[in-house]
C-alpha cells in the first residue's frame, strides 16, 4: 500500500492541520519525509522481485543471471549505451541453433546493438554446377536487364556470384572464399523527424532539412522480433535510392511512403496520397529542379538530396509539412529521442503551445512571481520553471532574457520532440544573483547566444543539453536574409559557468573570467583552420576551458586547458598555433589528440606521441568519414583511422563525441562470442555497412 502524503495529512485533526498551517508547515514536512522513505522502501522491494528476471532486472544484475545460464565473454563498461541483456536473454536459443548463419546474425545484434547482416560467401561463389546439387540462383553472369540486383551491387545484399578471392577474410581483405562469412553492422541510425516544416527554397521547391542542407532520406527499418530469416535490406537503417522509392510509390501498398512510414508530406493540412507522389532526380540543372515532365501533375521527392518539388497549383504560401528519417550515428545534437532524465525541472511548467503561443510568452509567465491559493492558505510562488515546447514547428522570436534572482529557468523540448528556433536577433541573456539557465533539445537554426556584459549581470550558470546551434552559413528565414558563417556563442560576461553537453554547435567566444565545460559534444568551426574557441575579440585566448570526450573542428585558443580523450582536429594558421593554452603550468591534456605544433600544458598519453617519427606523425592523424554537418557520418571515425586514436582513450574506446558509443568494445565483445557459436572450420570478417 502506497503512501498518499495528501490523504494521511486529511486524516489529521482540523485543529493540528490549522496549527501546523499557520507554525509554517513542519508536521507536512514531516510526513513528506516519511513519504519519501516509504516510497523508496516500496521502490526497493519492487525491484528486488524484478530482479528475477532478465527483461525487468537491473542493469549491474545481468552478469549474475548470465552466470545462471552458463552466458560467456559478458563485458561491462559503465556507462555504456548497449547492454549484454539480450546476450543472455538468448543464450539457450544459441545453443540450440550453434552454427547456423541466423544464430551469428542474431549474437552480432544483442552483442552490439547494431542492426547486422551475415553473409556466407562460400554460397556465393561461381562454381561449375553440380548436378547432384544443382543451384539455379547461382548465376554466373548477371543480367544486365534487372536494375534492382544491379543497385545492391557492392553491397551486403549483393546476391551477384564472383570469383574466389584468397585474401584473409579477417584482415577485411578478400570475401569470396569457401570459409567466409562475413557479419556487416550498421553503425549509422534511423532517427524520424515528425511533422516538421520543410525549408521553402523558392516557387513550389522544399528541402527536407530545416537547415536547407543537402539531406539522404533513410527508411524506417523493420524489427525483427525473432531471427527467422537474414536481414533484408528493410531490416536494416539504409538510405532510400530513387530507384527503390519509385518501384514502392507504384506497388499500390508503399511501404516507404505514408502516414507512421518513412516519409510523408501534408501540405496545408491535408496528408497527399501516394497516388500524387513521384520520385524524381531534383538535381541542380540549368532549368531548375526536376527533370521528369509527372512533376507537373505530382509532388516529387528527392530522396537522395532531400528535395520535394510540389505540384502546379500549389499555393505560394502553403503549410508544407514533412515526415523523415535522417542518418546519424549517435544521439547528439537536438533530435527526437528520449532525453528525460536529462531535464533539469522545476515548481511549474508553462507548455508552447498549449498554454502561450510564443516561448517569449512562456518565458514572460515565469519570470514574473505570483500567489497560488490553496484550500488552506496562500503559497507565495518564485519566479522560474520550465517553458516546454510540445511541437516540431518552427518559432521566429526575439528572445531577450534575464532569469530573476535565486531562480531557475529550462527552456526544453518536450520528450521525443525537436522544435525550431530561429532567432531574429541574437538571444541577449543576462541573470540576477545565483541565477541559472538550461536549454535542452532546441535546434537553432538563426543567431548566437550571448550571455551579455553588464555590471547587473549575475548569471551563475547557462547550461547546453541536447542542443544544435547550427554550424556554417544561417539559412534565409521569412523576412531575414542568410548569412555567412560565424560564432553561435558568445560569453562575454565573467564569473559564469557554461555547461555543454551532448550538443552539436559552431564556433564558440568565451571572455577570459568565464569558464567553459564541454563534454560529449561536437564544436565545429567549419574548417580545421578557423578559431573554434577563442576570446569574443580577435585572437586573444578564451576562458578557461575544459573539454571531454568531445570532438573540436579549428583552432582552439584558451587561457588554460584540461582534456580528455578529445580530438582536436586543427591545423596551424599562418603563425597562429592549431591548440594553445597560455598558462602551460596549470591543466592536462590526456588521452587525446594535439595537433604537432600546439602549446598545450603536460600531456599524457596522447597521440602523436612527443618522441615519434616524423613518418608516425603523419600517419597518426584521425580520419572521419565526414566533416560536413548535415552528411549521415558527420565526426564519425573512418574504419581507416589509426588504432591509436580509434582505441586511445583511457578505457580504449575511441577518441572524440562518440566516445560514449563504445565501438570497439562492442566489436571486441562480438568477436569473443564468435568462437563458440561460428561452426568449425569457418572464419567471420567484420565489415562496418556504415
Amino acid at each position: 500500500m502506497s503512501f498518499d502524503l495528501e490523504k494521511i495529512y486529511a486524516l489529521l485533526p482540523s485543529h493540528y492541520r490549522v496549527r501546523d498551517d499557520a507554525e509554517g508547515g513542519p508536521l507536512r514536512e514531516l510526513l513528506g519525509v516519511i513519504a519519501e522513505q516509504v516510497a523508496v522502501l516500496e521502490e526497493d522491494l519492487a525491484q528486488l522481485y524484478d530482479d528475477q528476471f532478465v527483461e525487468t532486472c537491473a542493469e549491474w544484475v545481468v552478469p549474475y543471471i548470465g552466470d545462471l545460464v552458463g552466458a560467456r565473454n559478458l563485458f561491462v563498461w559503465p556507462g555504456a549505451e548497449f547492454s549484454n541483456r539480450a546476450q543472455v536473454a538468448n543464450t539457450l536459443a544459441y545453443r540450440r541453433r550453434k552454427g547456423t548463419a541466423a544464430v551469428i546474425e542474431q549474437l552480432a545484434r544483442d552483442v552490439t546493438g547494431w542492426p547486422a547482416n551475415v553473409v556466407e560467401y562460400f554460397q556465393r561463389l561461381a562454381t561449375t554446377q553440380y548436378m547432384n546439387h544443382l543451384r539455379p540462383e547461382n548465376v554466373v553472369t548477371p543480367d544486365l536487364r534487372r536494375g534492382d540486383a544491379l543497385a545492391l551491387a557492392t553491397t551486403p545484399f549483393d546476391a551477384l556470384a564472383r570469383n574466389a578471392d584468397v585474401r584473409h577474410i579477417q584482415s577485411r581483405g578478400g570475401l569470396h572464399n569457401i570459409p567466409n562469412v562475413g557479419i556487416f553492422l550498421w553503425r549509422i541510425g534511423s532517427y524520424p523527424v515528425t511533422d516538421a516544416p520543410a525549408y521553402r527554397l523558392g516557387e513550389r521547391r522544399y528541402i527536407f532539412h530545416p537547415g536547407s542542407l543537402r539531406t539522404q532520406l533513410y527508411r524506417r527499418p523493420e524489427a525483427e522480433g525473432e531471427i527467422e530469416h537474414l536481414a533484408r535490406p528493410e531490416n536494416v537503417p539504409g538510405p532510400i535510392t530513387r530507384r527503390e522509392l519509385a518501384r514502392d510509390l507504384a506497388s499500390g501498398r508503399p511501404a516507404l511512403y505514408g502516414p507512421g512510414k518513412s516519409i510523408h508530406i501534408r501540405i496545408n493540412g491535408k496528408a497527399v496520397a501516394a497516388r500524387h507522389v513521384v520520385a524524381c532526380d531534383l538535381s541542380d540543372a540549368p532549368g531548375g529542379w526536376g527533370r521528369h515532365p509527372v512533376v507537373r501533375r505530382k509532388h516529387a521527392i528527392d530522396p537522395v538530396l532531400g528535395r520535394l518539388r510540389a505540384r502546379r497549383g500549389t499555393p505560394a504560401d502553403a503549410d508544407v509539412r514533412v515526415t523523415f528519417r535522417y542518418g546519424a550515428a549517435a544521439e547528439i545534437g537536438g533530435g527526437e529521442y528520449g532525453r528525460a532524465s536529462s531535464f533539469v525541472g522545476g515548481e511549474r511548467t508553462v507548455k508552447v503551445p498549449r498554454d502561450r503561443d510564443t516561448i517569449k510568452k512562456a518565458l514572460e509567465v515565469l519570470r514574473a512571481v505570483g500567489e497560488v491559493e490553496t484550500s488552506l492558505t496562500r503559497i507565495r510562488r518564485k519566479p522560474g520553471g520550465v517553458v516546454e515546447i510540445e511541437n516540431n514547428n518552427l518559432y521566429l522570436e526575439d528572445l531577450p532574457l534575464r532569469v530573476p534572482a535565486e531562480s531557475s529557468i529550462e527552456v526544453r523540448a518536450a520528450d521525443e520532440r525537436r522544435p525550431l528556433v530561429a532567432l531574429e536577433e541574437d538571444w541577449r541573456i543576462s541573470g540576477a544573483e545565483d541565477s541559472e539557465l538550461t536549454l535542452n533539445g532546441l535546434f537553432v537554426l538563426r543567431g548566437a547566444l550571448v550571455v551579455r556584459r553588464s555590471r547587473q549581470n549575475h548569471l551563475r550558470l547557462l547550461r547546453l543539453r541536447h542542443c544544435t546551434l547550427l554550424p556554417g552559413p544561417t539559412p534565409a528565414v521569412p523576412g531575414f536574409p542568410a548569412r555567412e558563417a560565424r560564432p553561435r556563442l558568445y560569453v562575454l560576461q565573467p564569473d559564469v559557468l557554461v555547461e555543454i553537453d551532448r550538443c552539436v554547435l559552431g564556433a564558440v567566444r568565451a571572455v577570459e573570467g568565464a569558464r567553459v565545460r564541454i563534454t560529449n559534444s561536437i564544436v565545429d568551426a567549419s574548417g580545421a583552420g578557423e578559431l573554434a574557441y577563442g576570446a569574443p575579440e580577435g585572437e586573444g585566448p578564451g576562458a578557461p576551458l575544459e573539454v571531454e570526450n568531445s570532438t573540436i573542428i579549428g583552432r582552439v585558443n584558451t587561457v588554460s586547458l584540461e582534456a580528455s580523450n578529445t580530438i582536436f582536429m586543427a591545423e596551424r594558421a599562418g603563425s597562429l598555433m592549431p591548440v594553445r593554452a597560455a598558462r602551460t603550468q596549470k591543466g592536462c591534456v590526456r588521452f587525446s589528440y594535439v595537433p604537432p605544433g600546439s602549446q598545450v600544458p603536460r600531456r599524457y598519453q596522447c597521440q602523436p606521441a612527443p618522441a615519434a617519427a616524423d613518418d608516425a606523425r603523419l600517419r597518426v592523424r584521425p580520419v572521419f568519414t565526414s566533416l560536413t554537418y548535415g552528411e549521415p557520418a558527420y565526426c564519425q571515425l573512418s574504419a581507416r583511422c589509426p588504432e591509436e586514436i580509434r582505441r586511445g582513450a583511457d578505457d580504449e574506446s575511441e577518441m572524440g563525441a562518440f566516445h560514449h558509443l563504445y565501438q570497439p568494445q562492442r566489436e571486441a565483445n562480438l568477436r569473443a562470442g564468435l568462437d563458440e557459436y561460428l561452426r568449425f572450420g569457418l572464419e567471420a570478417g567484420i565489415f562496418y555497412a556504415s
